[in-house]
């Protein structure tokens, strides 16, 4: 360390580095990400678009003989885009041939399914697949509405949302929420995504606010009309009615937005990479979980869910300790580890570095097998928490 560092104030230090690292990115993103721009949806192939509507590519063929979809390119070739293939399923939906259906939204007595990704260890993947997870569901059909609750707002960045450019002050979640006269109504905070059935509810450093404000809050008799575990669960009941599927990535820690997060879901995703440290750690987070949900159940906040489930994720089926952890894990919480792990994938990461999930990458960036086990590892994932979704609304 220079010697001019020891003689330096903590607070001067790291308030230095905050301000120039700030400045660096901020002009980095500037350059990468003009203001103008916008995050845009790559076109898909024939394959892709036949495995979003849940078709054979035969039929997906069949339907274009007909006279339906995109016409070809100068080369022959068609591709899709989301608008293409929402076009195709709603024609596929009012053709009504069979008893099955093509666009998945839930029907009166179905209830709106939210679910919270959570985990308080770092690299467990939780931000990543909630990406994944949300994406999926939009291109299956479904109404999805995903909220960024981690104040470092990663799945925004994912998204297309830079939180020092393009998300201000009152913005986020923490707008609709927030004890005083500012609080807002959830429907102005959502913004559309380059996915016409995705939206989103970005998120940046002042969600911190709702930790800082709540034991104030608590302290008054505004805190008591409305408790801080209510208040994610009141403000997803002004606008639940346009969505099927809520995904909630929570912050890495269980302070009041978590809770909140926690009372208000149908449903809890717990992301978990199987080493030991891990694993220990996950031990940790589920004793505060548990300790943390009975105060709040005694002070009258919901905590039935549909279901709840381990996802095992950056796996690598070679390692010898990663597979005796994870049969660990099924010794213990049986059924309640998802039967598909998330397997580690250089696609998946790579894709994050220019800040894409693997769904949006060109399939030619990676080689076939890469790219293709990363897909097929998260569609088997995902196709499980969609069956899971089905179940609760009793389809078949």
């Amino acid at each position: 360390m220079p010697q001019d560092e020891t003689l330096r104030d903590l607070r001067a230090l790291i308030n230095s580095d905050a301000a120039e690292l700030s400045a660096r990115l901020r002009a980095q993103q500037l350059r990468d990400f003009p203001p103008a721009a916008e995050k845009t949806l790559r076109r898909f192939t024939p394959a892709e678009a036949a495995r979003f509507l849940g078709i054979a590519e035969g039929y997906l063929r069949q339907l274009v003989s007909e006279g339906k979809g995109p016409p070809p390119l100068a080369n022959g070739r068609r591709t899709y885009s989301i608008e293409d293939i929402e076009a195709l399923r709603a024609d596929l939906d009012a053709s009504g041939k069979g008893a099955r259906r093509y666009i998945p939204i839930r029907k009166d007595g179905e209830k709106l399914q939210i679910i919270c990704v959570m985990n308080f260890k770092g690299g467990s993947g939780k931000t990543t697949h909630a990406g994944h997870l949300a994406q999926y569901l939009a291109f299956r059909g479904y109404r999805v509405l995903a909220i960024d609750l981690d104040p470092q707002a990663s799945l925004s960045t994912l998204f297309g949302h830079q939180p020092e450019l393009d998300v201000g002050d009152n913005e986020t979640i923490y707008g609709a929420i927030r004890y005083d006269d500012a609080r807002r109504d959830m429907a102005e905070i959502v913004r559309g995504t380059y996915i016409p059935s995705l939206h989103l509810i970005p998120g940046q450093l002042e969600l911190m606010e709702f930790e800082h404000e709540t034991p104030k809050a608590l302290m008054t008799k505004e805190g008591r009309e409305s408790l801080f575990f209510s208040r994610i669960g009141e403000a997803l009941a002004q606008v639940g009615d346009a969505y099927d599927v809520v995904v909630i990535d929570c912050p890495p820690q269980l302070g009041f937005l978590t809770l909140s997060a926690l009372c208000a879901a149908t449903a809890v995703l717990i992301t978990v990479h199987p080493q030991m440290l891990d694993v220990m750690s996950m031990s940790q987070f589920l004793n505060m979980t548990g300790s943390l949900l009975d105060v709040v159940a005694n002070a009258g906040a919901p905590t039935q869910y549909d279901w709840m489930r381990y996802l095992v994720t950056r796996y690598e089926p070679s390692d010898g300790p990663q597979t005796t952890m994870v049969g660990l894990m099924r010794s213990i919480f049986g059924a309640r580890v998802l039967t598909h792990p998330m397997v580690k994938s250089t696609a998946i990461a790579d894709a994050g570095l220019t800040k894409q999930t693997i769904y949006e990458v060109e399939r030619q960036q990676f080689t076939r097998g890469t790219y293709d086990r990363a897909v097929e590892s998260l569609d088997l994932v995902n196709g499980e928490i969609e069956a899971l979704i089905k179940q609760v609304w009793k389809r078949n």
